[in-house]
């Protein structure tokens, strides 16, 4: 005879999930500063080592773009964002300029990597893969929020202009 079962506990409510991606994307904040860190420590110690550098800063930098990518979507962070999400026209041409940067970045880091001589370059083009990569997870949270912010589909943002703003 097998022990009676006890219903399964319910998950974290959706909010409450929301409310925690939305405080991990805070971590983009450190990436992109190691990032910054990175791309001006040759202009500190010299051109010895830039490459590594340069790396490491694509890296970060793909990382801490990632990581935008986690934050809620239902929210605008400032009134040029709301604008340009509400804009079904620039909403459109915003979307299309993150695919083309994270297509082209892509592409050039495959290709980079594949056709480099040495491993600085091989290197150099694996952070720029990382780059799109990253550049791909901040077009899906774009198309999310253009979705939610459209006036021509949502009249509720209208009425109600910012969402949220972040502290």
């Amino acid at each position: 005879m097998t022990a009676a079962r006890r219903p399964a506990e319910p998950g974290p409510s959706p909010s409450r999930a929301a409310e925690l991606f939305q405080k991990i994307s805070y971590l983009q904040y450190p990436a992109l500063l190691a990032a910054l860190a990175y791309a001006v420590k040759p202009a500190f110690t010299g051109l010895a080592g830039i490459f590594d550098d340069a790396n490491y800063a694509l890296l970060y930098m793909g990382i801490g773009i990632g990581l935008s990518s986690l934050q809620d979507p239902t929210r605008t962070q400032n009134e040029l964002s709301r604008k340009v999400w509400q804009d079904p026209r620039k909403g459109f041409l915003f979307l299309m300029l993150i695919a083309g940067q994270a297509f082209v970045m892509m592409v050039a880091g495959l290709v980079g990597s594949y056709f480099a001589s040495d491993s600085a370059l091989n290197q150099l083009s694996l952070g720029l893969f990382s780059l799109g990569l990253g550049m791909l997870g901040l077009l899906k949270t774009a198309i999310d929020m253009h979705e939610h912010h459209r006036l021509d589909k949502n009249a509720a943002d209208a009425r109600h202009p910012v969402q949220e703003t972040y502290p």
